[in-house]
């Protein structure tokens, strides 16, 4: 496994030629371009998603071309803060294209799953996601081994057979 950086994970994201499919499977992120906007939602301030914008920017540029980007979040019930905060926007990401289902946990007790969050490129690309306990991000780990591709290729797909669309999620 090599080792990238967010720049050369941008790079992937920016350059993929049919499908991107990504896995989150935390009930907690503490990404530092999320940090200040989940404060505000927790102190119940007013936030704008205006920070969202290139991700949204990019995701209709894609789909336009005709790619798919598929996200599928497995999450612990009842959801934790950070993801009903991440649940009332996701239909702006919906909006600009993305396909995201949510996995209640419980589904997915007998799906082999890696250890880590991860996105899939046209499958021949992993990039695994590393995060501190925390939920900060303190890496990331490329590999191209066509078997680790498979076993993530095929998580990814038994996780989506068990999903529920984003607009119809609806957690206790």
């Amino acid at each position: 496994m090599d080792s990238i950086t967010y720049e050369e994970l941008t790079d992937l994201i920016n350059s993929f030629q049919r499908q991107a499919l990504h896995l989150e499977m935390r009930d907690s992120y503490g990404t530092a371009a999320e940090l200040l906007h989940l404060a505000k939602w927790e102190a119940g301030e007013p936030d704008d998603t205006d920070w969202l914008q290139p991700w949204f920017d990019r995701v209709r540029a894609a789909t336009e071309a005709g790619k798919v980007i598929r996200r599928a979040r497995i999450v612990s019930e009842p959801v934790s803060d950070y993801q009903k905060w991440v649940l009332k926007d996701s239909h702006l990401f919906v909006e600009a294209g993305e396909d995201i289902r949510w996995i209640p946990r419980s589904r997915v007790s007998t799906v082999a799953l890696p250890g880590n969050d991860f996105w899939l490129f046209d499958d021949q690309v992993v990039i695994f996601l590393i995060f501190a306990g925390s939920g900060s991000i303190v890496g990331r780990q490329k590999v191209t081994d066509p078997t680790i591709v498979e076993l993530c290729r095929h998580a990814f797909d038994a996780a989506w057979e068990l999903s529920i669309p984003d607009g119809e999620y609806k957690p206790d």
